[in-house]
């Protein structure tokens, strides 16, 4: 590519016409969607289970989630690198695979 090809190149963009983030932020992007997801269904459950379907419930369920969500997020990011490292000792990758 010639440096004004280079220049002329438009950035990706995702949702809302943002530019997409660079590869290297994936390891924050993908425990802060995880912890999201995750944290809102357990406390959602939880929740319903305690309180019950009963008024006022949503911004008890909402407080109950953040809460969950400040202590899930940044433990995941010190968590996953090390069950990524226990997953590989039980999981045969594929370069590792004997040939048919």
């Amino acid at each position: 590519m010639t440096p004004s090809e280079t220049t002329q190149r438009k950035l990706r963009t995702g949702p809302w016409g943002m530019a997409l983030l660079h590869t290297r932020y994936s390891a924050f992007v993908m425990p802060f969607f995880l912890s999201i997801i995750m944290t809102c269904v357990i406390s959602l459950v939880s929740t319903l289970r305690s309180a019950g379907p009963a008024p006022g419930f949503l911004p008890l369920w909402l407080g109950s989630w953040a809460l969950s969500w400040v202590i899930a997020f940044p433990t995941l990011l010190v968590v996953l690198p090390v069950v990524r490292k226990v997953t590989f000792i039980f999981v045969q990758m594929p370069h590792e695979a004997e040939p048919h």
